[in-house]
């Protein structure tokens, strides 16, 4: 395979950060960052955050200048997690004839994941009117020679569709509004790509998430390989329980399963709160999301020009609970 020369240069995809603007600058400085004219850059290598810049943590303002500036200079890359198109859709006015006043129903459940964000800009309201017009320049994917990153799930059909009707790999307001119904095809790409895949439970089932949220679907592996039962595709911090783990799958929902072959390069996601001590999925497919904003680790992987994905090639740095500080001013701060 022809290496592009982006792929030699080194990539250094980092995992959800979720405000933990502290811990991110410590994996930088590991990671051979350092800070010239107030932006950190690395000689060789550029970083790739995976999304989810925003809510939960103690130091969201923080983290997103540090990110955007990255960006914007040129020493990293970004793809879009669904708290920010969360937030686009939160701050976003319904059009006329909708039957609704916001495009995400502003709900306590709603409210709730996105306070941090809003009470930390609460004193700079032009800064975050900024950040949302820059989360619609972040991509939702990207697709280099030798590797490929998106916040949760690599859905080849929908994301070859989306590059021929939006001509790339952005959204802009129009296929923000559309997204806003799940059944369209806009909607099934923002669910897809930045949330996971899911099956719905068999009728009458529901499972309880540590969040006290009661779901009838379940996340899934979209890399799963000839899955027999439902533990054999689940992906979620919140396990099934035993009894329903255990029962076979339908040859419908097989079919709605999806697959990322071996001869697909490596695919790299986030978003899946991932705990233990990192390391591939699967040869070709990493998670590196680690529950930083938990008290979890904040990681990245040291892509280079392998097809072979390598546990020798994760970077972690564990999120500290600093003396003396509050809940709201520490490394999770995470809200209920």
């Amino acid at each position: 395979m022809a290496v592009s020369k982006a792929a030699s240069r080194g990539f250094d995809i980092i995992g959800d950060i979720h405000g933990c603007a502290c811990t991110l600058e410590r994996l930088l400085e590991q990671m051979g960052y350092r800070k010239i004219n107030g932006i950190y850059q690395h000689r060789r290598r550029q970083a790739l955050f995976i999304g989810d810049i925003i809510d939960r943590g103690p130091r969201i303002r923080e983290a997103l200048h540090l990110v955007r500036d990255m960006v914007e200079h040129g020493s990293a890359r970004i793809v879009m997690g669904n708290h920010e198109y969360n937030a686009l859709g939160y701050c976003t006015r319904a059009r006329p004839g909708s039957g609704r006043k916001w495009l995400r129903e502003h709900n306590p459940r709603h409210d709730r994941l996105i306070r941090e964000t809003l009470d930390q800009f609460a004193h700079h309201p032009h800064e975050w009117n900024e950040f949302l017009e820059w989360f619609y320049t972040i991509p939702l994917f990207i697709e280099e020679t030798h590797f490929r990153a998106v916040h949760a799930c690599w859905d080849r059909n929908l994301i070859e569709k989306f590059k021929q009707i939006q001509g790339g790999n952005r959204i802009d307001e129009d296929f923000l509004h559309a997204s806003s119904a799940i059944e369209s095809f806009a909607g099934q790409v923002m669910d897809n790509l930045l949330r996971g895949t899911d099956l719905r439970l068999p009728e009458g089932l529901t499972i309880t998430g540590r969040d006290g949220y009661v779901r009838h679907f379940f996340r899934t592996k979209f890399w799963a390989e000839s899955p027999q039962t439902y533990a054999d595709v689940v992906f979620q911090p919140d396990p099934l329980p035993e009894a329903i783990a255990q029962r076979p799958l339908t040859a419908d929902e097989r079919k709605q399963l999806l697959s990322y072959p071996a001869s697909e390069p490596p695919v790299f996601v986030g978003h899946y709160w991932m705990k233990g001590t990192p390391a591939p999925l699967k040869p070709n497919v990493a998670c590196i999301d680690y529950s930083a904003v938990k008290y979890g680790k904040l990681v990245a992987y040291r892509m280079d020009d392998e097809t072979v994905l390598s546990r020798d090639k994760f970077v972690q740095v564990s999120v500290e609970r600093p003396e003396g500080l509050g809940r709201r001013q520490t490394e999770d701060s995470l809200t209920r």
